[in-house]
């Protein structure tokens, strides 16, 4: 599932309460792994929705002295404008393309199919929702940036989700991911997909990680575009 790298262990699951007929795939930031968010997301539930939490593979990080850790990618800088993994930000998509089409064998249609992520892990689920051929839900983007925004819009000109749902969220006290690095990324995802389903939540004195308010916002987020099937009797 994720190259070459047999060492990474198996997603954290939380798994719907009854029958699943959703599924939310969620991607970590660097040097974490999914059972942070598999714990966030036990908390917020709904027994209709199964919660995939991967793990990234460990590789030596540029930005960190190229020591070794949980990293969806090689990030060379925290500058936007340096070069970037393209080949590593490409492969790390196809892993996560390969478990869209997991789910959709194991019975989830892929529009009812949302993807998300943190940091990295955002601008991985951005980057993957704009250049896959299935059609999703939605995507959400937290503390993120897109990466290699400058291959935009022509990597996604056979985009299939010009209308999915997008909630980014971003603190404006983050000294990594700077705040106006969310704003301009929203602008260009407002450029790529229908501007009338992005939304942008800005949370006062929030520095690179997440809080209460803004878990809430996910799952009113997932509650609204994953809605529960009623089934015809």
């Amino acid at each position: 599932m994720c190259g070459n790298n047999m060492s990474v262990p198996l997603p954290a699951i939380v798994p719907a309460a009854r029958k699943a007929t959703a599924a939310v795939i969620f991607l970590h930031g660097l040097g974490d792994n999914g059972y942070t968010w598999a714990d966030a997301f036990t908390g917020i539930r709904l027994p209709y929705v199964k919660y995939i939490c991967p793990h990234a593979p460990k590789m030596p990080v540029s930005i960190n002295m190229r020591m070794s850790m949980p990293s969806w990618f090689d990030i060379y800088s925290l500058n936007s404008e340096v070069d970037e993994d393209e080949i590593g930000i490409k492969r790390a998509s196809e892993n996560i393309k390969a478990m869209i089409d997991q789910e959709v064998k194991n019975g989830i249609p892929s529009h009812r199919i949302m993807l998300g992520g943190f940091s990295q892990g955002g601008a991985l689920s951005l980057y993957t929702a704009l250049t896959t051929h299935q059609k999703l839900a939605g995507v959400v983007g937290l503390s993120c940036w897109l990466p290699l925004r400058k291959s935009f819009p022509q990597a996604c000109a056979n985009n299939v989700n010009r209308d999915m749902h997008l909630l980014q969220c971003h603190g404006d006290a983050d000294p990594l991911v700077p705040f106006f690095y969310g704003t301009q990324t929203n602008d260009k995802m407002k450029s790529l997909i229908n501007p009338k389903n992005v939304s942008f939540k800005k949370y006062r004195g929030l520095a690179h990680n997440a809080c209460a308010e803004e878990i809430l916002d996910i799952k009113k987020f997932i509650e609204k575009h994953l809605p529960p099937i009623t089934e015809n009797l």
